[in-house]
């Protein structure tokens, strides 16, 4: 088949990168974000999907919007058969996504309708899901609302981030991406429309929804640490300043009032509203981050987060 290929993040080229080396379909362009600033010197970049559609030498597509005519004049002249789409970061109008025959195939990283949204992964982790997944579905207007074509489950580890999550979740979604594709193309393909019942939403996470209430359960903080690792991350104040948590686990409650610190050879514990937490991984202020417990062998008297 003919592909134009939507994506914008690293997971996006990861994905058509997996796709390119198949080689059964023709990705004929590549759509994108326009290039965005980096660094100190503000240069725009070409996002990474971009940048590997430049090195395979594929047509690219960087509309500030995706109801931009040009756009729309282009697509009907390239023809494509489906345009496979990875966190493009962009609404798609409905009169593209009338054009391919196949439509839109769009690979959303939970198991629909649960978790429709920017941040599927990291709710699934602050809710306790023990099971997420990934699933290929056609775009519609509506929000992650298409008709499911494939899914796969992903069962999470108990100490796993986010960002772990998403780089298993990223394999198997390419190749299920792959070989829905592959069942389009052969025309052995079904569309199973979502239930309306389930239906939970995961919009973006936030530096303020970040923060943490150490009046809030050991296990509950925990799950909060890990789903905001690598982004935003978890944070706390320390003596008026941001204090950021990488990394802890839930431990039985050892008599310590929320946020109060106490410090051991070999460890660093936190009170929290129901049980304690042990500092696995932290950066201060200021400092690169360091093992909780190389960090509380410095701490000079009692400590208390706010």
């Amino acid at each position: 088949m003919r592909l134009v290929f939507a994506g914008t993040p690293q997971v996006a080229a990861d994905t058509l990168a997996h796709l390119l080396d198949r080689g059964r379909h023709e990705v004929v362009a590549v759509l994108t974000r326009p290039d965005a600033p980096k660094g100190r010197s503000g240069r725009p970049v070409p996002s990474p999907t971009a940048a590997l559609a430049l090195e395979r030498g594929i047509e690219v597509l960087r509309p500030a919007r995706a109801g931009d005519p040009d756009l729309a004049r282009r697509l009907a002249e390239l023809a494509p058969d489906c345009c496979p789409v990875v966190a493009y970061g962009g609404l798609i109008p409905r009169p593209l996504l009338e054009m391919p025959r196949h439509g839109w195939v769009n690979v959303h990283f939970s198991l629909l309708p649960r978790w429709r949204g920017a941040a599927p992964v990291q709710h699934a982790i602050l809710a306790g899901d023990e099971v997420t997944g990934v699933t290929v579905f056609e775009l519609v207007e509506a929000l992650d609302a298409g008709p499911v074509l494939a899914a796969q489950e992903y069962r999470l580890g108990e100490e796993e981030t986010a960002g772990e999550a998403l780089a298993a979740l990223q394999g198997r979604g390419a190749e299920l991406l792959c070989q829905t594709l592959d069942a389009l193309a052969d025309g052995t393909a079904s569309l199973t429309p979502q239930p309306t019942d389930g239906v939970t939403l995961a919009p973006k996470l936030t530096a303020e929804g970040a923060r943490i209430d150490w009046t809030r359960s050991a296990a509950g903080i925990s799950r909060q640490v890990r789903a905001n690792n690598p982004s935003p991350v978890a944070w706390t104040e320390l003596d008026g300043e941001r204090f950021r948590v990488l990394a802890a686990v839930p431990r039985a409650d050892e008599g310590l009032a929320p946020g109060e610190v106490r410090a051991g050879r070999r460890e660093a514990v936190v009170g929290t509203g129901d049980g304690s937490l042990e500092l696995r991984q932290v950066q201060p202020a200021g400092r690169r981050a360091l093992a909780g417990a190389d960090w509380g062998r410095g701490l000079r008297g009692p400590g208390r987060f706010t």
